[in-house]
C-alpha cells in the first residue's frame, strides 16, 4: 500500500472530528484536499474507509483497523523526532482531556501537584465531552482522559482493543441556585419546583444530552442562557439569571452568591468519574500525570462535599 504521511494524518482527524469540515478547520486544509486524501487512501487501502452519513462520517471495520496502525506508525514518528531533537522520557509530553466540570478543581489541582513533583513533563489540555474524548484517544491525539459516565456505566465504545478505564469515584449531581433568590437558606428542593425555573445549559449536541439541565423532569425545560464554561454559568446563577446541574466536586470552585442543593423527591443521579487510557502502552510521563489525578480524585472521594 502506498500511504503517505499527510494521509495517516487525514485519517486520524477526520476519525476523531467526525466530518470532512471539521478535519479541514483543524489541519488547515480545505474540505476538497482532505477528501482527496481520504480518496487516496481508500484507493490504496483497496477498501472503504469511512461510511457517510448525514451528520458525517464514521469509520468501517476497514478503516478502524488501518487507524490503530497509523497511530502506532505516527507516534513513532513523534517519538523519534523527540528524542533526534534531545528529548527526555520524564519530560513529557502528555497529552490529558477532561470533560467540562473536571477542569476546574481535579485537573487544576493535579496540574499544580504535577509541576511541584515533576517540573520537566509537559502535559497539554484539551476539554471535551466524553464522546469526543473517547474519539481522540483512539485516534491517539490523547494519551489519558478524564470521563463521565452514568448508570448503567457502559464500556464507552465498542472498538478493540478495549480503553483501559479505571473509575476514580462517584458523585451526585445538585442544582446549583442563588443563595439570595427563591431557594434562599435551602439545602434542598423538589423537581416540581426546579421544573418551571429558567436554566442554564451547555449548546446541546446530538451526542451528549442536554447538560446543566436535570435530567427527567415533565415539560420542556426553558434554557434561557447557553454556555460552555461551568464557572460562568455558576456565575449567571450568582446573578439571578436561572439555574444549572452541578456537582458537589465542583464546591472549591463555586463563587460566592451560589448554593448547591440537592433535589427532592426523584432518584438520586449519579455521575462516575473515571481515567481512561489509550490501548497503547503508557509514557512514565503519562502515568505520573494519571498518579496525580488519582490522589485529587481521591480526596474529593473522601471529602465530596
Amino acid at each position: 500500500m502506498d500511504m503517505t504521511l499527510v494521509g495517516l494524518r487525514v485519517l486520524r482527524e477526520v476519525a476523531e472530528r467526525g466530518t470532512i469540515t471539521a478535519a479541514a478547520e483543524a489541519l488547515g486544509y480545505t474540505q476538497s484536499a482532505v477528501s482527496r486524501q481520504v480518496a487516496a487512501l481508500e484507493q490504496a487501502a483497496g477498501a472503504r474507509l469511512f461510511d457517510r452519513h448525514p451528520g458525517g462520517v464514521r469509520l468501517t471495520a476497514e478503516g478502524r483497523a488501518l487507524l490503530r496502525h497509523a497511530v502506532v506508525a505516527l507516534d513513532a514518528l513523534d517519538a523519534a523526532d523527540r528524542e533526534l531533537r534531545g528529548g527526555e522520557a520524564e519530560d513529557g509530553p502528555v497529552r490529558l482531556g477532561f470533560f467540562p466540570t473536571a477542569g476546574a478543581v481535579i485537573v487544576a489541582r493535579a496540574l499544580a501537584a504535577l509541576r511541584r513533583e515533576h517540573p520537566r513533563i509537559r502535559v497539554s489540555t484539551r476539554e471535551g465531552t466524553t464522546p469526543s474524548l473517547v474519539r481522540a484517544l483512539r485516534t491517539g491525539t490523547l494519551d489519558i482522559a478524564l470521563l463521565s459516565s452514568r448508570p448503567p456505566h457502559r464500556s464507552p465504545d465498542t472498538d478493540a482493543p478495549p480503553l483501559r478505564v479505571e473509575p476514580l469515584f462517584e458523585t451526585r449531581l445538585t442544582v446549583a441556585v442563588a443563595a439570595s433568590g427563591r431557594f434562599a437558606g435551602r439545602d434542598s428542593v423538589t423537581a416540581e419546583e426546579i421544573a418551571g425555573e429558567p436554566w442554564i445549559a451547555s449548546p446541546a449536541a446530538a451526542e451528549e444530552p442536554l447538560l446543566g439541565v436535570w435530567p427527567g423532569l415533565p415539560g420542556r425545560p426553558r434554557v434561557r442562557h447557553t454556555v460552555r464554561d461551568w464557572l460562568t454559568k455558576l456565575h449567571l446563577v450568582a446573578a439571578g439569571a436561572g439555574i444549572t446541574t452541578a456537582p458537589p466536586a465542583l464546591l472549591p470552585a463555586v463563587p460566592p452568591g451560589v448554593r448547591l442543593v440537592a433535589v427532592e423527591g426523584v432518584a438520586q443521579e449519579w455521575r462516575r468519574v473515571s481515567l481512561a487510557h489509550a490501548p497503547s502502552p503508557a509514557t512514565a510521563s503519562a502515568n505520573a500525570v494519571a498518579h496525580a489525578l488519582r490522589q485529587e480524585a481521591a480526596e474529593l472521594a473522601d471529602d465530596p462535599d
